[in-house]
């Protein structure tokens, strides 16, 4: 279907947190379609969160938009060793099969993407002299701005927290896009690129962010903290017990990472996997039978209202979601994936056990 630059820049921007550049986004539109990316360390094991920003990359793609998924093997290394260096590697593999696997699951098309990984380029003699450009032009204050809700931060920071945001700017131009795609939670350094970048003589990206999906426990989902994810790899069992544990009040919307997990990826991937959103609420014929819902905000209403017990959407959450990672879970039982995940993360050494010496007491020489 044809589409027009103002339908484009409807679908581009829909369900968005923010838009850093709408004005110049429908200006290029107005010529051609954009060339963007979004980009992704690999760190710790994938969670279930994104699907959010897959879901997002079938827009784009879906609006003509060129998309390139970059695998910053090197910005991991340099966040404060997430990943150290000899790990690296293997992880970069690992997130590309995982991401490939989710866009598979969500029938998203894959030829119509492209990966890069960032040593790619981002070891190259001219990249290099732009970091020490950019090195001579920002403060010390910027850097650390730029990276605080990104940048793992530490009592005492090591130097390469302050390089990570220079470089993420350097990969909009390395990388030849008109728009760079992340997480709110990457707005200062988006707004950090718009300051320096132009004063190397490159032009202001367009910058486009995704609302933070909360996790379990209401607040920010982090790869670091397991009991606020659910690890794309999780079994059923775990799923099921994760969200039983997951803070669920009855009638109370704020702060419920059920609820959000609905609304961010339950409602959307349906959509995108049969053409229409859909989410059932699983409950006994003697309590009401099950609820159709087709959009999210029926089914927070009926919440509020406390129609729907927390026990039946968490069970049903649950179901959802198994059932969205079992082709992703079948994806990683060849022993080829159980060999790279091995790689990416050996499990941890064990330690050396201590073996107490017995007290040898002195006997007497009569005894």
């Amino acid at each position: 279907m044809v589409q027009t630059p103002e339908q484009k820049f409807e679908l581009i921007t829909r369900n968005l947190g923010e838009v850093l550049g709408a004005d110049q986004l429908k200006a290029t539109l107005a010529e051609r379609d954009i060339k963007l990316y979004w980009g992704t360390a690999p760190t710790g094991r994938v969670h279930i969160a994104y699907f959010v920003p897959m879901v997002k990359l079938a827009d784009y793609l879906q609006a003509g938009c060129h998309v390139k998924i970059l695998l910053a093997d090197i910005h991991a290394f340099l966040d404060n060793m997430k990943a150290p260096i000899e790990l690296v590697q293997a992880r970069t593999k690992y997130y590309e099969q995982v991401v490939k696997s989710i866009l598979r699951s969500l029938g998203v098309p894959l030829e119509k993407l492209e990966f890069v990984v960032g040593s790619s380029y981002e070891l190259s003699r001219e990249f290099s002299m732009d970091n020490y450009k950019l090195a001579a032009l920002v403060t010390e204050h910027d850097a650390k701005k730029a990276g605080s809700e990104v940048v793992k931060q530490v009592a005492s920071p090591a130097l390469s927290g302050l390089l990570y945001p220079g470089m993420q700017a350097l990969d909009e131009e390395y990388l030849g896009v008109d728009a760079q795609f992340g997480g709110i939670d990457q707005r200062k350094i988006f707004t950090f690129a718009e300051k320096y970048l132009p004063m190397l003589g490159y032009s202001k990206r367009i910058h486009l962010m995704n609302s933070m999906v909360p996790g379990l426990n209401g607040s920010k989902m982090s790869a670091s903290d397991p009991n606020s994810k659910i690890d794309l790899l999780d079994t059923k069992k775990e799923v099921q017990n994760k969200i039983k544990k997951a803070y669920c009040e009855l009638g109370v919307v704020e702060g419920n990472g059920v609820l959000a997990f609905a609304k961010n990826v339950l409602f959307p991937t349906s959509e995108l996997r049969t053409g229409h959103a859909e989410f059932v609420v699983l409950r006994p014929e003697q309590y009401g039978g099950n609820t159709v819902y087709t959009d999210y905000a029926s089914l927070e209403s009926d919440f509020a209202e406390e129609k729907v017990h927390p026990g039946d959407l968490k069970s049903s959450v649950a179901a959802a979601i198994n059932t969205l990672l079992d082709p992703i879970r079948e994806h990683f039982e060849s022993a080829e994936m159980q060999q790279l995940l091995l790689e990416a993360y050996p499990p941890p050494a064990a330690k050396p056990k201590v073996v107490k010496q017995k007290k040898k007491h002195n006997k007497r020489p009569d005894a």
